[in-house]
This record gives structure tokens, C-alpha cells and sequence, in this order.
């Protein structure tokens, strides 16, 4: 099967979550049903940016392979080729982690 690519359009950012903690800071495992999602994931592409009044294109603040911070209920989740992605407006995005 060939490999689907996805262009995010306008404002659009395309994220990979990371992955869940398996364990609490106190060492305790974490069954599947008690993970939380994380609300951390890295940039995997970014669309054309938000058409401006005058016609043009703004820049984005996140760039491609940027490891970021979103709220809880950020973007729609997709799946393409058995990957979870989220796609989200850059307005969702709070953070990026250094």
C-alpha cells in the first residue's frame, strides 16, 4: 500500500501525540484504561498559513519536527495508515518545549 501524505491547508498543523505514561513519578504502573492522553506531540507538517486582509500568508510560529504543548480538547483526530495524528488550528497550540 503506498504511503498517504497529508498537507495540512491554511492555519492547519499536523501532530503526532506522544506516547502515554506507563508509569507515575511514584514508580506505580499504569493500566491502559487509567492512561491519560498526552497533551504533548510533535509537528509533522504545517499548511500554507492564515490568509491575511492585505492577501498574503502569515508565518507560523511552529515548525516542522517542533516538539509542542496543546489544551485538552485541541483538534480532530485522525488515523492514516494505522498512525493516530491530530490536525488542529496553530491557535490551539500553547506551547513549544525546549
Amino acid at each position: 500500500m503506498a504511503k498517504t501524505k497529508i498537507r495540512p491547508l491554511g492555519e492547519k498543523v499536523l501532530i503526532k501525540r506522544l506516547e502515554a505514561e506507563t508509569t507515575t513519578a511514584g514508580g506505580i504502573v499504569l493500566p491502559d484504561t487509567a492512561k491519560e492522553k498526552p497533551q504533548k506531540g510533535t509537528v509533522q507538517a504545517v499548511g500554507d498559513g492564515k490568509l491575511l486582509d492585505d492577501g498574503k500568508r502569515g508565518k507560523f510560529t511552529v515548525k516542522v519536527g517542533d516538539t509542542v504543548l496543546f489544551s485538552s480538547y485541541a483538534g480532530t483526530e485522525i488515523k492514516v495508515n494505522g498512525e493516530e495524528l491530530m490536525l488542529m488550528d496553530e491557535s490551539d497550540i500553547l506551547a513549544i518545549l525546549t
